[in-house]
């Protein structure tokens, strides 16, 4: 097992502040670093008695197309998605709980510059139709899905970035079709079984169940979506009034994904969050780097040591000053992290 963590040198208060992957190029360093700075405390960076003189940014690249929304029927179900960019290996992105396509907008144009994106919307999730197909919401169905259709549009073998509960599904992508996965993205999938291998994580499980998912479980079968999904969101962030706190627009988004949450969390726990061999993923001869947030719930942190543990050839790294969803928060860091190393794999 490879772990990759180590510090950058041309910044010290940001030195002090963060730790940084070796595989990020100079350049990439600095601009990595200079993001960052703003984010370290006074005490270890006093402010310069002048303002240094910056040298403007190179200007951007053209934004790239995104196709318009399109949709195929595969394994019983119907896919939206969308594709971007015209070379390069092709990237899928696999979205998480509560989430679409959309989800990866900060990442379409910018991956697109470089590889073939392809961002989809996954079964029961809209614009897919609300369809009551009497399946069982498991990492497996979904990856069944995403393996009868990237054949299809000549997506094969890809890149393939997985957050949240994404994340589960590109490792059980992995390892039942490995002949599509050319390297693999993971950001803290909520595969709790890998908690009961410590006594502490079997703690953060217990919680979790007991104040979360078993509480949601009880309200979606009552039929109260509402009371579902805070119990839902603020468990999984482990932030009691983390779904009333959002803005108005987030919540409602939130709540338009009622339907397929449903599904969730009255799906057979064992096959919605089913373990994974750990000798069987150390098999899997594929580069793997799991990302996770520095400050995001402990529950993931111990997940993605454990899996860490499993996998025979990993990178682990941290992305600093943000929570779960670090796409999401910090897509700019995100980006460059993820883009430098599919770019040596």
């Amino acid at each position: 097992m490879r772990r990759l963590r180590s510090t950058l040198a041309p910044t010290e208060a940001v030195q002090r502040c963060y730790v940084m992957p070796r595989f990020l190029t100079p350049i990439l360093r600095r601009a990595v670093l200079l993001s960052l700075a703003a984010a370290c405390s006074h005490k270890h960076a006093p402010a310069p008695a002048t303002a240094p003189t910056l040298t403007p940014p190179p200007p951007r690249p053209p934004p790239v197309a995104v196709s318009d929304l399109r949709a195929m029927r595969v394994n019983g179900t119907v896919l939206s998605y969308r594709l971007a960019g015209e070379q390069g290996t092709p990237v899928v992105f696999i979205h998480g709980s509560y989430g679409d396509l959309d989800d990866w907008k900060p990442q379409a144009e910018a991956f697109a510059r470089t590889h073939r994106v392809f961002v989809y919307s996954r079964r029961y999730h809209p614009p897919n139709p609300p369809l009551d197909d009497g399946r069982v919401y498991s990492p497996r169905l979904h990856a069944e899905d995403l393996a009868a259709l990237l054949p299809l549009l000549g997506l094969s073998p890809s890149y393939i970035v997985g957050s949240g509960y994404g994340g589960y599904i590109a490792l059980a992508l992995a390892q039942e079709h490995p002949d599509l996965v050319r390297a693999l993205v993971v950001e803290e999938p909520p595969a709790l079984p890998f908690l009961l291998r410590s006594p502490a994580g079997d703690s953060l499980r217990r919680a979790l169940i007991a104040n979360s998912l078993d509480p949601a479980r009880a309200a979606f079968a009552r039929g109260d979506s509402v009371a579902g999904l805070r119990l839902f969101v603020d468990g999984m962030a482990d932030q009691a009034g983390r779904f009333d706190n959002l803005a108005a627009a987030g919540r409602a988004r939130i709540v338009a994904h009622s339907f397929e949450m449903r599904r969730e969390m009255l799906a057979d726990r064992q096959d919605y969050m089913p373990p994974f061999d750990c000798r069987a993923l150390g098999r899997l001869a594929m580069p793997v780097l799991l990302i996770q947030g520095e400050r995001s719930p402990r529950m993931y942190h111990v997940i993605t040591n454990e899996l860490a543990h499993c996998l025979q050839s990993d990178t682990v790294i941290t992305i600093p000053g943000t929570g779960y969803a670090t796409n999401a928060a910090s897509p700019g860091i995100y980006n460059r992290t993820v883009l430098q190393y599919l770019e040596m794999h």
